[in-house]
């Protein structure tokens, strides 16, 4: 068994990546991989550091959204999940065409390239960000795609490519579609990882407008376990929630995080929302627990751990660069906003 990933060099896609090749999917001791990145900010090969001398892995340097590259890695595999995309809704609301190119444009070039050479297997790794915004109860795997961001419209686009080249051409590709993922190596634009090395650093944190919007949060290896079970028994064109064990509002998430880097509230700082802040997320991942997915990482533990690994691992995070901190001038108070 060869898998080539896609994006491998990023937080979700490594952690795929060195769990799969320390043993921790049953039956896929012995599979190769081939990690296909370009190395954008987000690409980092020291997220492959503890398995890069394995005999199984090999690196290429290379763009979903190039058809003759492709064409030359991806002969010999025997399955493909794709994790690569631009991910950061901030920065596809700054500028959004190099989300387009790779999370729509790529996705086609991807399946038209495992097309060509006739892959057996395919996982597309998306996000429930597709769903748009929910005040009450749980997305199932029907509902309608209503994005409100540029990075989640594209997002949806490639989802859609993905579903049709099952339809239209038989390709064998399945969905996952999962909540806010944390854990270590994780990019430190992202709430988790900027906060925690925010106070470690001493350094105040922002919480965008009353804190209330509200997400489900997954560890890593949780997503990574429901991707595998999707890689080995899912159905061409078929959609898969992965979900977690917790729904937090950013000011829950917040108080948590205080919690275990010992800070107060005197180190957050309330910004300007985000334009179209989705307000609520929610998952209903039934049909993957139907077939024995269940998370094993419980948040406050797995918050822990991710903080204690930030704060054991500043050779990793300090070269990367990270958005400026807010001025300490409107520390925001432990209570919302009025309405």
């Amino acid at each position: 068994m060869r898998i080539l990933v896609t994006g491998g060099a990023g937080f979700i896609g490594s952690h795929y990546v060195r769990t799969l090749l320390s043993g921790g999917y049953p039956g896929y001791e012995d599979a190769a991989v081939t990690v296909y990145d370009k190395l954008t900010y987000a690409g980092n090969l020291a997220n492959l550091a503890p398995v890069q001398d394995s005999p199984r892995y090999t690196f290429v340097q290379g763009d979903i959204c190039d058809p003759a590259k492709l064409a030359e890695v991806l002969p010999g595999h025997d399955a493909v999940i794709n994790f690569a995309a631009e991910s950061h809704v901030d920065r596809s609301i700054a500028g959004a065409s190099e989300f387009m190119n790779s999370n729509v444009l790529g996705v086609q070039v991807l399946l038209d390239a495992c097309r060509s050479v006739g892959i057996p297997r395919i996982v597309h790794v998306s996000t429930d960000e597709v769903y748009g915004t929910i005040a009450e109860g749980a997305w199932t795997e029907k509902s309608p795609l209503d994005p409100n961001s540029p990075y989640s419209a594209a997002k949806a686009g490639g989802d859609l490519i993905a579903i049709a080249f099952a339809r239209t051409h038989g390709v064998n590709v399945s969905v996952t579609r999962c909540c806010n993922n944390y854990g270590p190596y994780q990019y430190p634009e992202k709430v988790i990882p900027l906060f925690t090395t925010n106070l470690l650093d001493g350094k105040p944190v922002p919480l965008y407008g009353d804190g209330l919007n509200v997400r489900g949060w997954i560890h890593v290896d949780d997503h990574c376990r429901g991707i595998q079970l999707v890689l080995e028994r899912g159905e061409a064109g078929q959609v898969y929630n992965i979900n977690g064990d917790v729904e937090l509002n950013n000011r829950e998430l917040t108080e948590a995080i205080l919690d275990k880097c010992g800070a107060s509230w005197d180190d957050v700082v309330r910004v300007a929302d985000r334009k179209a802040h989705d307000r609520r997320y929610c998952l209903d991942d039934s049909l993957l627990r139907s077939m024995g997915y269940a998370p094993q990482t419980a948040f406050s533990d797995g918050l822990k751990a991710t903080i204690e690994w930030y704060a054991a691992s500043r050779e990793w995070w300090e070269p990367l660069h990270r958005p400026a901190p807010p001025a300490r001038t409107t520390p925001a108070s432990a209570e919302p906003a009025a309405e």
